[in-house]
């Protein structure tokens, strides 16, 4: 593997530093199918970044290897996740024993699963949620009124009524109201870095809407970064500093939201782009996709998207690009592609869906 990127965050630097990651799941006793394969980017403190890409591109996949919360079968199989800590000091999380990642958890990054009812205990109130995340992170010595007022004050801040969540089951509150509470729990430890994993899939829009102002304005308030897992390419647009497109299971442009959305260099993340109604100006017909991605197990060789790429040329289909720097900046803001054909003009929207 060879990067443009350094191999380890300067002093000072990224908070999040993934390099060369591989994400695989077992199927057999030797089989491994590789879901994510060699991701590289940096985040940095405050900044927030959101994953985009179609359904099965590997973005939760690479969302849960971060924090290693893979389910039995998934393992992080290469490369490193270099995280600097409240003490300042930079550990790889694939290293870190199993008792050490559970006071990491939390504590320092914490996760907003998908689906919010399964994300909690259904026979559990509210508030023991929240008092065992107190107790399992050496809060024992604070009193249960303590702690319980600390949670209100959590609730509070997502706009929501403690007297009224607190005491109730999940099953009582409204699939918002969940969803929020699962926000207000996440961060119930001031962590540095947030995971959302598609915050908004199966809220109504006026809930959504709210959603993201809470987040933003928790994000400008309590400063922690940001790695948005969306579909949404409004969403993305709205919260995120930048954006990493993902498709078969490697990141293949990254960028500020700006040089992405405005000025894409690989012809997927243009795709993606022409495939939804435009919010603000002049009216243009969306351009469907055609075709779909290949399985993880069946990759052609070559570029992954070339079979339905609309710009493709010869050598796409033998030789797999890397993702590589065209535009560099500082504070992990350089607008990187892996396309062949990356170094010419940006794509407009029209070309990269022509047939």
């Amino acid at each position: 593997m060879t990067h443009t990127f350094p191999a380890s965050p300067p002093a000072g630097g990224p908070l999040l530093s993934v390099r060369g990651v591989d994400v695989g799941y077992r199927t057999g006793r030797r089989t491994q199918l590789t879901a994510v394969h060699d991701a590289t980017f940096d985040l940095y403190p405050g900044q927030s970044m959101a994953l985009v890409g179609e359904s099965g591109c590997g973005k939760t996949t690479l969302g849960l290897g971060l924090l290693r919360l893979l389910p039995r079968t998934g393992t992080v199989s290469a490369g490193n996740i270099l995280f600097r800590r409240k003490s300042g000091d930079v550990v790889d999380l694939r290293n870190l024993a199993e008792q050490d990642l559970r006071r990491f958890r939390w504590n320092e990054a914490a996760m907003v699963f998908q689906g919010a009812m399964n994300a909690f205990n259904p026979v559990l109130r509210v508030e023991e949620h929240f008092l065992d995340t107190f107790r399992a992170h050496e809060h024992r010595a604070r009193r249960r009124r303590e702690l319980l007022e600390h949670s209100a004050e959590l609730l509070s801040m997502v706009r929501l009524e403690p007297a009224r969540v607190l005491p109730s089951y999940p099953h009582e509150l409204s699939g918002g109201m969940r969803q929020r509470a699962l926000i207000a729990l996440a961060l119930a430890l001031r962590p540095q870095l947030l995971i959302l994993d598609e915050p908004t899939t199966a809220l109504d829009v006026l809930t959504q809407r709210s959603v993201v102002e809470q987040l933003t304005e928790l994000r400008e308030r309590l400063r922690f970064a940001m790695v948005f897992i969306t579909h949404d390419l409004g969403l993305a647009a709205e919260l995120a500093d930048r954006v990493g497109t993902m498709y078969a299971g490697r990141l293949v442009e990254t960028g500020t939201t700006r040089d992405v959305f405005h000025r894409p260099r690989h012809p997927y993340t243009s795709a993606l782009i022409g495939s939804v109604p435009p919010v603000t100006g002049d009216l243009t017909v969306p351009e469907p996709l055609t075709g779909g991605p290949p399985g993880i197990g069946a990759l052609p060789p070559g570029c992954s998207f070339a079979p339905r790429c609309p710009r493709g040329i010869d050598e796409c289909t033998t030789t797999r690009p890397e993702l590589r720097i065209l535009r560099a900046r500082d504070e992990g803001l350089s607008h990187a592609a892996a396309c062949l054909r990356a170094d010419g003009a940006e794509l407009s929207t029209e070309e990269a869906t022509r047939d």
